[in-house]
């Protein structure tokens, strides 16, 4: 509707194609001024620079948290120790909630920004389609006669290509730069995901430390008594879990008609809490990882399956989806995440296996095998990789084992 108008509004009456050198020029400067951010931009820049030098600031006060909390040791095994603990967590999330508030403003900057880029360029693409609308309306004879020698006649021609190359540069400028801003609006809808995420668990973290006071009152002995308690849950729920896992490996060979489960070697890749750094007990709780209650700063308890497919998507995609809950919770996070989430394994996405109920599990996968399989990496599968829970394991499992693929 914009190109007709500025079409109505020019005279119908040919232009003098010496003027089209001038207009070429300009056009010219135009396009190379609208792929380059103007003058009157460079402060929005400079802005979102701050934004970064926010963001790392915040980021290392969550590293002093959890420097902090990681003197704790075996203290953490005390009532004061946990208190101590959950309170380096809660610091830590409301950092983290700081940060993907600071991510938003930032984005919604560059928003503003990519969508103002756009409309400078479709007003110049207007311009440049006028001008050859006009242009055109000139045929090789009235440009020949109205030359005044061959020479002058040829410009002429090439101007007139000049203004056909600057359109296809400008559409290929303004696709180029719708792609960006669906990638940041993308990356703005993932980051609103972390924050809601992150503000559920601060919410939390505070529950558990109110009702962990209520309950014991500041005294070690009811302490303990609720430890043990607790500890006997996470292990009925652990194996409960697992026995699901085996449930679903063997559900998968009979229908595909495949073996089961095989377990091969590889690194876990760097995977940073390890048994050097986070025990992982016969209960599977994890303690003295990089804080005292062996969460790995994400929101995630080390060496847990959570914690490496969150591991894994920093290393491989440059973020990490931060306090998504257990794997059950992850495909419902995806989504809203802008997330594909699918019942097509693709490598380089996680499977989620929803059998069970709460937790789930949830394992990186490696590659998908021409023989109906999976290659995937994992951690806390019992008694793979080591002797109990919390150890890294490689396998080859039927593809059907999965009910759900996030793709990242």
């Amino acid at each position: 509707m914009v190109i007709c108008s500025r079409m109505k509004q020019r005279s119908t009456t040919p232009v003098s194609i010496r003027g089209l050198a001038t207009k070429s020029v300009v056009v010219a400067a135009a396009v190379a001024m609208a792929i380059v951010p103007p003058f009157g931009l460079q402060p929005q820049k400079a802005y979102a620079d701050q934004y970064d030098d926010q963001i790392k600031a915040l980021q290392s006060e969550i590293d002093q948290y959890q420097s902090q909390a990681n003197v704790l040791g075996d203290q953490v095994r005390t009532l004061q120790g946990e208190l101590t603990a959950l309170n380096a967590q809660t610091d830590t999330i409301k950092a983290q909630i700081q940060i993907s508030q600071t991510k938003l403003e930032q984005l919604k900057v560059q928003i503003q920004q990519k969508q103002d880029e756009i409309t400078r360029n479709k007003d110049l693409l207007g311009d440049i389609l006028a001008e050859m609308y006009e242009a055109d309306k000139i045929t090789p004879i009235e440009m020949l006669a109205g030359s005044d020698n061959i020479a002058d006649y040829v410009d002429k021609q090439e101007q007139r290509t000049s203004l056909s190359s600057q359109l296809t540069e400008t559409v290929d400028t303004i696709n180029t730069q719708k792609a960006e801003l669906e990638k940041t609006k993308a990356d703005q809808e993932r980051v609103l995901v972390d924050l809601q995420k992150s503000q559920d668990a601060l919410q939390q973290k505070e529950a558990e430390k109110a009702d962990l006071i209520a309950r014991t009152q500041n005294d070690q002995n009811a302490y303990n008594s609720l430890v043990s308690d607790r500890q006997a849950k996470q292990l009925s729920v652990m194996q409960a879990q697992q026995a699901a896992i085996e449930a679903a490996i063997a559900a998968a060979a009979r229908a595909s008609g495949g073996a089961g489960m095989t377990i091969v070697g590889g690194s876990s890749g760097g995977y940073p809490w390890n048994s050097s750094n986070c025990y992982v007990d016969a209960n599977a709780w994890s303690y003295n990882g990089i804080d005292g209650m062996g969460t790995d700063g994400y929101g995630y308890g080390c060496r847990q399956c959570v914690s490496y497919v969150a591991w894994r998507v920093g290393k491989e995609r440059g973020w990490v989806p931060t306090n998504w809950g257990n794997a059950y919770d992850w495909v419902a996070n995806g989504q809203a995440a802008g997330l594909t989430v699918s019942r097509t394994p693709r490598a380089g996405s996680a499977g989620v296996l929803t059998a069970g109920g709460q937790p789930g599990h949830i394992v990186w996968v490696d590659s998908v095998n021409g023989d109906g399989t999976l290659t995937i990496s994992q951690y806390n599968y019992y008694n793979a990789g080591g002797s109990g829970w919390g150890h890294f394991s490689r396998m080859i499992v039927p593809a059907g084992t999965y009910q759900w693929f996030v793709y990242f």
